[in-house]
């Protein structure tokens, strides 16, 4: 279940997440871009058994906001839930985003990883560290999923592309 919100991003109801998917109504996820003390970026491949866009490459990870959830305890939740990593992301931006295959609110977040990743792989085919000017190629790939594309280019507009720690 998820809430439901409109434009502004208030709550206008509890819907089950794939109705609002179907129906496009906006919902709320919560997603972070992962960071290593070197100032690379993680970039993995989503499981080939997921529903939306398996098999792609992307370098957020996160999902669904739940009811009564923040976006940033969202956040942290799929971080542990997806790779293991228990951290607090530090958030850089929330837009309304539509480049997805429906539109929903995301709040993006960076957390900077410093142990080792445990990858649940029934979300994570696989996952690598790229350096900046290769995460900027990689996200122009058409195998690279939309949402993440942009994603990407909002944390780099954010100003926090770069820095060698988050």
């Amino acid at each position: 279940m998820v809430e439901r919100v409109d434009e502004y991003d208030r709550v206008l109801g509890v819907v089950e997440r794939g109705e609002a998917v179907r129906r496009r109504w906006l919902h709320r996820i919560g997603g972070s871009v992962c960071r290593d003390a070197g100032g690379g970026y993680l970039v993995h491949r989503r499981a080939e058994g997921l529903d939306r866009f398996p098999g792609l490459y992307d370098c957020v990870i996160g999902g669904a906001v739940a009811v009564g959830e923040g976006y940033q305890d969202a956040a942290a939740r799929e971080l542990a839930e997806e790779l293991g990593v228990d951290a607090v992301p530090r958030p850089v931006v929330r837009y309304l985003c539509r480049s997805g295959l429906s539109p929903y609110w995301l709040g993006l977040h960076e957390v900077l990883v410093t142990g080792a990743l445990v990858a649940d792989p029934a979300e994570v085919a696989w996952c690598g560290w790229l350096t900046e000017a290769e995460m900027c190629e990689a996200v122009r790939g058409a195998d690279f999923v939309p949402d993440g594309r942009e994603a990407f280019g909002r944390y780099r507009a954010a100003g926090q592309a770069g820095r060698t720690t988050p």
